[in-house]
């Protein structure tokens, strides 16, 4: 068990985007089964602070369910569709841009059909409450798909096709059930797929709206990791008291050896008596 455990956390920790997107939303659809799952009723009853709702006036005081409703799902089936599309949609979406535009379609589509979702069914006079990830994948998959449309996909017993094609039949398949069932969830897949093809045009133009959320988390991640400023701290400083130069003792002693010295030299070159007065005196000093 320990075994699985340290390779999911590796897989993890060496993995890119992608698979921590997939992380994310299995890590949530687990924790979500300990608290939202009613086991005796056999289905998941998400709060309205976690699902996106399709009251106004619950986005408006509730805005994160936004972003929190594109990380949950309503069953294993859900989840698990939703990921091997997500898989295939983030491999090919990272093929041609970077990680930190595959963020910003992600919550940005995700945003943006959470909105598309609540103005539909105020619209329509419908209430609903809606979560899954398959709006952000439907951007992805038609981001990529704006961008190159054209790109050859091996499909496992049919062969070669269109990234297009793939893209069509999804697309085709959401329009024909959008009156049958799952009317908001076919609303929210068609508003994210606008969204992907509106910002690929965008960035073609020159205008990358994934900075936006690059931008907000540069800025949210900067409010965490300030540094505290170090507080100020006075210094007292003792004031120099002036110094009094003094002949050293070893200089000074230094001095008299060296006119000792000098005298004993005279001596042993002229003798005695070619001494001065005042050298005799100095010597007879110093000999005491």
């Amino acid at each position: 068990m320990n075994n699985i455990i340290d390779d999911l956390k590796f897989q993890y920790k060496i993995g890119g985007i992608a698979n921590k997107m997939i992380y994310w939303n299995v890590g949530a659809f687990l924790v979500s089964i300990i608290f939202f799952y009613q086991f005796k009723l056999g289905f998941f009853a998400y709060p309205d602070w976690l699902a996106v709702s399709s009251e106004p006036s619950a986005v408006l005081t509730k805005p994160w369910t936004l972003l929190s409703y594109a990380f949950l799902h309503y069953g294993f089936m859900h989840l698990f569709f939703n990921m091997m599309v997500l898989n295939f949609a983030s491999r090919l979406f990272l093929t041609f841009f970077t990680q930190k535009q595959y963020i910003g379609v992600y919550l940005l589509s995700a945003i943006f059909a959470g909105l598309c979702f609540v103005l539909s069914f105020y619209i329509l006079h419908k209430s609903s409450s809606m979560v899954g990830a398959s709006a952000a994948i439907m951007a992805l998959l038609v981001a990529t798909t704006t961008y190159q449309p054209l790109m050859n996909i091996r499909l496992l017993l049919i062969g070669n096709v269109k990234l297009w094609h793939i893209t069509a039949v999804l697309l085709i398949l959401d329009l024909l059930q959008i009156q049958i069932d799952n009317t908001g969830g076919h609303i929210a897949h068609l508003s994210g797929a606008f969204f992907g093809y509106i910002y690929i045009k965008l960035l073609q133009s020159g205008t990358d709206l994934s900075r936006i959320v690059s931008s907000f988390i540069e800025f949210f991640v900067s409010l965490f990791n300030k540094k505290k400023s170090t507080p100020f701290k006075r210094v007292h400083v003792n004031p120099k008291k002036p110094t009094i130069r003094k002949e050293s003792k070893i200089v000074a002693k230094d001095k008299t050896q060296q006119q000792i010295d000098e005298i004993l030299d005279k001596i042993s070159k002229s003798g005695y008596d070619s001494l001065t007065a005042e050298e005799k005196e100095f010597l007879f000093k110093a000999g005491k």
